[in-house]
């Protein structure tokens, strides 16, 4: 049986570039970056032009990178940090009702448990912050506005530029989560001049357990970890020297072929889109236009979520659902529920995420075995049966 995955959102294939790049330092090169001997000094140059890769990727400064163990490491410092430098102050905090829950559990703990305010913006159908009512959320005790850059449910761009522009008009630092944006769309952090980003090497193409925290220079963002100093002092603990490396020649390779990655990706997206949606009953979630290149997003009505992923998985077909399900709640996704979407439709959605891996042929075959998944399950469902009376 054929097998297609297409759940690339959710995490990548290692390259092969990033695995060659590793394995030296797996096996040979295995020094501590913290030791004065050759083994030591070898790591830690291996760290330090990694620091140099990521940060030409991103437009930044090799000492405004700073390595994590994870986006979600990489967000709770951010936003932890940010309420650490203005400790003794009244604290509020901007973000999104659609943002991951690496940040909304984040800056929830930091209201319920610190005294922290926190605004959770809304988000039209599409996804998309209305700018003046994000302009009128801010107050002058506000420390820090975090929105990401794309969502990792509908994968709908958000307008970073101009919401980190209009913050740092009021005095206001500006973190962003571009987990879901780096390595597949163009992200500099000159140009939406934000004060921290925040990646995930795994979401295009790089090892697990590998993140960055962006900190722009002059920041002011405390130590997260204390310890042997590692970081400048700023985040401590013994490197990951293979993940870093592997990071690195990722993000390289793919700034390198950005442009013909997103030619190549966007046009299978496009043709998933127009041909599920042919389907009766269905509909695309997410921005039509300002969307990741690879992310295509369905409700279809009358069918779980749950459900669909399961039949798909029969067929060799690797998805996602945005129903909370298989983390083990019954509630639909938050970001769905945001879009407007009631519980029942929310709980009926795919997420397809494909990349420069996928192949047109993994297309037609998603296009062949989906529509009669989705016919079984209906078929089955008294929903659908009071649905076409």
């Amino acid at each position: 049986m054929r097998t297609v995955y297409a759940d690339n959102a959710g995490t990548t294939r290692l390259s092969e570039t990033a695995l060659n790049a590793m394995l030296p330092y797996l096996r040979d090169k295995f020094g501590n970056p913290s030791s004065v001997y050759s083994f030591g000094r070898e790591a830690k140059k291996a760290v330090e032009e990694s620091r140099e890769k990521i940060a030409a990727a991103l437009d930044a400064l090799p000492s405004e990178i700073y390595f994590t163990g994870s986006g979600t490491e990489a967000d709770n410092w951010a936003i932890r940090g940010a309420f650490s430098k203005n400790a003794g102050k009244v604290r509020h905090v901007i973000t999104t009702a659609i943002e991951h829950h690496a940040v909304l559990n984040t800056a929830a703990a930091l209201e319920k448990n610190s005294g922290a305010e926190v605004t959770f913006l809304p988000v039209n159908k599409f996804g998309q912050v209305d700018l003046q009512e994000f302009e009128r959320a801010v107050k002058k005790d506000t420390i820090l506005v975090s929105i990401m850059t794309a969502n990792n449910e509908i994968g709908t761009i958000l307008p970073i530029e101009d919401l980190c522009a209009a913050a740092h008009a009021r005095g206001v630092l500006f973190h962003t989560d571009a987990v879901q944006a780096v390595g597949h769309i163009p992200v500099s952090v000159k140009k939406t001049g934000v004060d921290m980003l925040s990646l995930s090497a795994h979401k295009f193409c790089g090892p697990k357990g590998v993140g960055v925290l962006y900190i722009k220079r002059g920041a002011g963002i405390p130590a997260f970890l204390t310890g042997g100093g590692q970081e400048r002092t700023r985040r401590s603990g013994t490197e990951n020297v293979a993940g870093i490396v592997g990071a690195a020649a990722a993000l390289e390779e793919s700034a390198r072929n950005m442009n013909a990655n997103i030619a190549a990706v966007t046009a299978m997206r496009d043709r998933l889109i127009s041909g599920l949606l042919k389907i009766p009953y269905s509909f695309l979630t997410g921005d039509p236009v300002n969307r990741l290149p690879g992310t295509a997003s369905f409700i279809f009505e009358c069918v779980e979520g749950e459900s669909m992923i399961l039949g798909l998985d029969r067929e060799g077909i690797a998805a996602s659902s945005g129903s909370a399900c298989s983390s083990g709640s019954l509630d639909p996704s938050h970001v769905l529920l945001a879009i407007g979407l009631s519980h029942e439709a929310a709980h009926g959605s795919v997420r397809l995420t494909v990349n420069e891996n996928n192949s047109e042929e993994d297309v037609d075959y998603i296009l062949e075995k989906m529509p009669p998944v989705i016919e079984k399950l209906r078929a089955m469902s008294p929903l659908w049966e009071e649905k076409i009376k």
